[in-house]
């Protein structure tokens, strides 16, 4: 038995569970835990922020990329609080996100006293954002507690989790076995009989398409394999990106695979929530459970998935696993019709065509694409570049194009670019930004020049909210309301912080300032200047 605390107990337990870093602002609940961080600084680092936004954002852009667990650690009320914009984002794209907070002093909990940063119900508010989320009433629950924690984020489902600790709490002495590392929650065995059936209605399918969602970040190989079998193109929106690259024959953008729907006859879904079909191609206003005409096989870690759509077959496994039992079951029992091969190279050549229409974001997607590294990291934002980027901009490998999902929130992608980083530093991360969203956390400048966090980040800056600004022209008589914005001189605001910064007003120009920041390998923020309302809608493609 070792005497210790519940501090001491997080960071041994984290150090035991290979977390590295932690993303985290001290206050005084806090205090205790940081002291414990600091006295193991040579296992694990902390690394702030300029708002608590930040944090959470960081440590999703940090799991997003790797597959691992991102830590952050805030304050309590108001500072938990700011990081919930990031921790819906990391539910919303299924990734294990741990927050590590504090709470009032035991003897004023639930007492409604106004204790500094009370809330009426943190924990409650922490659940309804989270997959898990706990409180720890007694100091000597610590190390199972937290191992659940990091158990519920990292398995089946992933998602993000919380613990919290009442304030005198984190310093109370305890005795403790020697931590263990936390286990994975086992996946239920794969349904023989799902597969069965599942291989059934493939043997005969003239037209199969599979898409792909977060969920199957790391079965690109069997997903590959299948493809290859089946014949069947490959389709990602957001999440499932790069699990198979846009460089191989069976991969389809949304451009493309919209162009072949209408010939699909049997839908595969692996680790998504088959958003483009059911919700967006023709679909964005309606809730559909059903398409006509096509057979849906739906293969995911989560049985309520199986409900939330009218599925003919459901399979309830790990993507890679049940890719695999797939294939299997598959093998000399299905043969491709001919021509198929020929149809979707033709389909991807009409609609890399048709794609240039949307101008000036292609042009400069396809500057970025052609200097960033294959293994090079996009993180996109909210804005009219990146509402192209689905369809618009290649990506080659699993887990390098980092989105926020369905959550569309405004500033997520500059801090969660600064995660990507951390965790990637020999990678290069292109952080992808209008100026509306930028502004929502600009301040993280000063954590990339303070922390040295070489990301590039492009804001394009039109002077507007321009989806907002295009929507009051063309639906509401060209009533503009908040919609037009006066900005800074982002030049001169990238030198206050001590950083390089380039305007361009071209993909031409574009290109030679990418390479620079690329090779000064620094933080670097480079301004592209448009002409308000200049871009071509980008959704003609998305919906």
């Amino acid at each position: 038995m070792v005497k210790t605390n519940a501090s001491e107990a997080i960071v041994d337990g984290l150090i035991k569970n290979n977390v590295d870093t932690v993303f985290g602002l001290p206050g005084a609940q806090m205090y205790d835990l940081f002291e414990a961080f600091y006295n193991k600084s040579d296992k694990i680092r902390v690394i702030g922020a300029r708002h608590e936004q930040a944090l959470g954002y960081m440590a999703l852009g940090y799991a997003k990329s790797t597959g691992k667990l991102g830590v952050f650690s805030p304050v309590p009320g108001p500072g938990v609080l700011n990081t919930t914009s990031a921790l819906c984002t990391a539910y919303a794209t299924n990734t294990p996100v741990l927050c590590l907070t504090g709470e009032v002093p035991r003897t004023f909990k639930g007492q409604g006293r106004g204790h500094l940063h009370e809330l009426p119900d943190q924990l409650a508010i922490l659940k309804g954002l989270t997959k898990w989320a706990a409180h720890i009433d007694n100091p000597a629950q610590t190390p199972t507690l937290l191992n659940r924690a990091i158990s519920e984020a990292t398995s089946g489902r992933q998602g993000p989790t919380s613990l919290q600790l009442c304030w005198n709490d984190f310093r109370a002495p305890f005795k403790r076995e020697p931590i263990a590392a936390a286990e994975n929650i086992p996946s239920v065995a794969v349904d023989t009989d799902a597969i069965e059936n599942a291989a059934k209605l493939l043997k005969n399918a003239k037209a199969p398409m599979i898409f792909v969602g977060s969920g199957a970040q790391h079965a690109g190989l069997p997903i590959n394999q299948l493809a290859e079998l089946l014949e069947a193109p490959v389709v990602g929106f957001r999440g499932g990106r790069g699990i198979v690259g846009d460089d191989k024959e069976m991969s389809l953008n949304m451009a493309a695979a919209r162009k072949l729907w209408p010939e699909t006859d049997v839908i595969i879904g692996i680790g998504t929530r088959l958003e483009i079909p059911y919700m967006r191609w023709g679909n964005f206003m309606k809730y559909i459970r059903k398409i006509d005409g096509k057979k849906l096989i739906r293969l995911d870690i989560d049985a309520r998935e199986m409900d939330r759509l009218d599925t003919d077959v459901g399979i309830i496994a790990d993507a890679k696993a049940g890719t695999l039992e797939l294939i299997n079951a598959l093998m000399k029992k299905v043969s491709p019709p001919s021509g198929r091969r020929q149809r979707i190279t033709q389909v991807k050549a009409e609609s890399l065509k048709d794609i240039q229409e949307i101008q000036p974001q292609v042009d400069y997607l396809n500057v970025i694409r052609n200097i960033l590294p294959r293994d090079g990291f996009l993180v996109d934002e909210v804005c009219q570049v990146g509402f192209a980027t689905p369809y618009a901009f290649d990506v080659y490998e699993p887990r390098t194009f980092v989105s926020c999902g369905y959550q569309g929130n405004l500033g997520f992608g500059f801090p969660t670019a600064l995660g990507v980083k951390v965790a990637n530093p020999d990678k290069v991360v292109v952080s992808i930004a209008g100026d509306g969203g930028f502004m929502f956390g600009l301040q993280e400048l000063a954590t990339a020049a303070q922390y040295n966090i070489p990301v590039v980040t492009i804001v394009f800056n039109n002077s507007a909210f321009g989806n907002v600004r295009r929507d009051q022209q063309q639906q509401y008589q060209g009533h503009l309301i908040g919609s037009d914005l006066k900005n800074p001189d982002f030049i001169k605001l990238a030198d206050s912080f001590g950083l390089k910064g380039y305007r361009v007003k071209s993909p031409a120009e574009l290109k030679p300032a990418l390479e620079k920041a690329i090779m000064l390998n620094e933080p670097v923020l480079i301004e592209v200047v448009m002409e308000r309302g200049s871009e071509a809608s980008p959704w003609k493609y998305l919906i």
